[in-house]
């Protein structure tokens, strides 16, 4: 018994099983939550609901690849004053861009009632609440992740995640469960996680009068084009909600986000091994290890890739019913289950795609990234507008978004092979070697003495 204690303690210790376990559980309490709403308001609301979020979405995805990245990059494995320095400069950035969205919300604010849509009326009033609210979670979560502290992460993201389920619970017991209600809901959880961190002292606010001009200018300059890495699947997203949402209407938005939803079971994992990959690669570029990094780099893409392929033939098998589960009996002879069975065979190129871009800004060459988004939404716009000329289905627009992911791949693949030889076969052999080798160790843990 006590060998099985240690074996399990041991495996909560690990970073990747922390980061894994706390997105899993992250993504379970996000699904039953928005479960719950799909049930609670009506197509039309849902639709309204995801295309507030989108927008506000845009914001937290420019924050986070403008300053997640980049703190990481530059605060892991700091010391003494250079790190003061880094925390404190990056604090200044994170407020001057929440006081960005303040300056532009205000005109914002008073020409949102020329619109008719009732969305876009509404974000254009309120966008500024949820990253000025947000602002002190934000930078905790860059300093826990900086650290591998991810059982810190977790507990930031349970009070967020899990008091906005809580919201939403006593909402529906009240009968009170309405658009304007759920949106204070979600800006009352992120408010009350940012008033915890700091008062947990996880925030590193008191460093920001270490802030110089020098370190400010070297995190915007980097920060400007390290965005590309964190915006490239999202962008897609909050192009696509635009074009379904004024050409299809909000009912098609609810149906097509109701499929996406459910790719969190593949971001669960993409998202775990990038925020331990980024703090790994960059150690072994900033000790000199090139072979070393290029190895983890192949490692983490194959491993990702080959674990992706059975829950993509559970999708392929099962759509109907696990769309079923989210959204309910009225959405499984939409058009949701196909579309969930396209994103999901879509998925299995999203491990090469993030690691790739990852790896193009551990090698300093962050403007790849940048020029790489602008080209592929060129490439997703002009794909969708045909593909909707053809075909005026929601359908049209998921086959687009294969298009730019493509291009995505080729772009850093050739600077990425220029810097050091990579081969895409080679990838995923070594990910099926390190499968292999990684099943073999665990069988021999779990069954040998007890």
């Amino acid at each position: 018994m006590q060998f099985i204690i240690k074996k399990v303690v041991s495996i909560y210790k690990n970073v990747h099983f922390q980061s894994l376990f706390g997105n899993g559980l992250m993504a379970g309490i996000g699904m039953l939550s928005l479960a719950l709403l799909y049930r609670s308001l009506s197509i039309e609301e849902i639709g309204v609901y995801i295309f507030i979020l989108t927008v506000n979405g845009v914001m937290e995805t420019l924050r986070g690849g403008f300053l997640t990245i980049t703190f990481i990059k530059f605060y892991s494995g700091t010391t003494g004053r250079r790190a003061r320095q880094i925390a404190g400069s990056a604090w200044f950035l994170g407020i001057a861009v929440a006081a960005l969205a303040i300056v532009i919300n205000i005109p914002a604010f008073f020409i949102a009632d020329l619109f008719t849509d009732k969305g876009l009326i509404l974000s254009l009033k309120f966008f500024s609440v949820i990253p000025i609210v947000s602002l002190p979670s934000f930078m905790a979560n860059c300093v826990v992740q900086s650290y591998l502290r991810f059982d810190r992460l977790l507990i930031l993201r349970i009070i967020s995640q899990g008091s906005f389920l809580l919201a939403i619970f006593v909402l529906m017991l009240m009968k009170e469960v309405t658009l304007v209600s759920v949106l204070i809901a979600y800006a009352g959880s992120n408010l009350l996680s940012s008033l915890c961190v700091l008062l947990f002292g996880w925030t590193k606010i008191g460093t920001l009068r270490y802030a110089n001009k020098e370190t400010i200018l070297e995190l915007f300059h980097f920060g400007k084009y390290a965005m590309g890495t964190n915006i490239n699947l999202s962008l897609f997203g909050v192009t696509s909600t635009f074009i379904i949402n004024f050409l299809i209407g909000p009912a098609a938005l609810a149906m097509y986000n109701l499929a996406g939803k459910l790719l969190q079971i593949i971001e669960i994992p993409l998202l775990s091994f990038a925020a331990t990959g980024m703090p790994i690669l960059s150690t072994h570029y900033n000790n000199g290890k090139l072979d070393d990094m290029m190895y983890s780099l192949k490692k983490l893409i194959g491993m990702l890739t080959i674990a992706l392929i059975p829950f993509v033939i559970i999708a392929l098998i099962f759509a109907e019913p696990i769309i079923q589960l989210l959204g309910g009996e009225m959405y499984i002879h939409t058009e949701a289950p196909n579309l969930f069975r396209m994103f999901m065979l879509m998925s299995l190129l999203y491990p090469i795609d993030r690691f790739f871009a990852l790896a193009i800004d551990v090698i300093h060459l962050p403007k790849v990234n940048f020029y790489k988004i602008i080209i592929m939404v060129a490439v997703f716009v002009v794909a969708v507008f045909i593909g909707v000329s053809i075909y005026k289905s929601i359908y049209s627009i998921a086959i687009a978004s294969l298009f730019p992911g493509i291009v995505a791949i080729l772009m850093t693949y050739y600077p990425l092979n220029k810097f050091k030889r990579i081969s895409i076969i080679d990838i995923y052999v070594t990910g099926y070697k390190e499968v292999v080798l990684f099943l073999k160790s665990f069988s021999k843990a779990a069954f040998s003495r007890v």
